[in-house]
């Protein structure tokens, strides 16, 4: 513990290896169906009437960059790929007069079930929000949630996906000719965890973009976005967005 009061746990990090690693977050960020839903919201297009091919390359894309970053997924996000796959050959199939009014909507295989999660996810959103039996039986000295402070009413959690959606704008941004290259010389993960814990010592919170320095080479970028998932997953930070101006900001735990 430093005079700041951070502080990392030397066995929250010890399995980290720097050299192959692989993020699990499976505890932490949600499945299939909350990528399909993210992309339908993100294109702004009506749950009835998807764009399935548009969905579809996306979802795809979205898979790869989870590949890339050795995210591990489970199967279910194989077989929603599979699901969707199917369904945009079926809308690719010609469609007879006659036929139309006898033949279901390809898409609906996948709005039903679409709209079963949703209705689930705002029942538990609600069932979360309700007080725990005895949550405050016993006073304590300091604020459930001191960290939420002066943050304000317009933020919202990020999920892995937006998170995703904001390294790949920073990715981007740096130079084709800049290849990445992890080598012996390069700096764990462990390490640069440690790093933005220190970065926590002089600020309260720090926006998702400032973690990058305008020179930081791929692998280092790549580096600090696999140190922010590992925190993630050892709920070390909280990560939130500001609704109206787009902003992520990290939050030490």
């Amino acid at each position: 513990m430093n005079d700041t009061g951070l502080s990392v746990d030397n066995n929250q990090l010890s399995s980290i290896d720097a050299q192959i690693y692989n993020v699990q977050l499976s505890d932490i960020f949600e499945g299939p169906m909350d990528l399909l839903i993210y992309l339908i919201k993100k294109n702004e297009v009506d749950i009835y009437d998807i764009p399935i091919a548009l969905i579809t390359d996306q979802y795809l894309k979205y898979l790869e960059w989870m590949q890339l970053m050795n995210i591990d997924f489970a199967g279910d996000f194989i077989f929603m790929t599979a699901t969707l796959a199917q369904i945009k050959s079926k809308m690719l199939l010609p469609v007879y007069e006659d036929e139309e009014d006898k033949e279901e909507d390809p898409r609906l295989e996948i709005v039903k079930p679409l709209l079963e999660y949703l209705r689930m996810k705002s029942v538990a959103e609600q069932l979360t929000e309700r007080n725990l039996l005895g949550e405050d039986a016993f006073v304590r000295n300091q604020d459930k949630e001191p960290y939420l402070t002066d943050r304000g009413d317009e933020i919202i959690k990020v999920d892995l996906f937006e998170l995703i959606n904001a390294f790949q704008k920073i990715l981007e941004n740096k130079s084709v000719d800049c290849k990445v290259d992890f080598t012996l010389d390069t700096i764990s993960v462990k390490e640069k965890i440690t790093e933005i814990v220190n970065i926590f010592e002089e600020k309260k919170s720090i926006t998702f973009g400032e973690l990058f320095s305008s020179n930081a080479g791929k692998n280092e970028v790549i580096l600090t976005f696999l140190a922010v998932l590992e925190m993630v997953k050892l709920y070390l930070v909280e990560i939130v967005q500001h609704v109206q101006t787009g902003i992520i900001r990290l939050f030490y735990l």
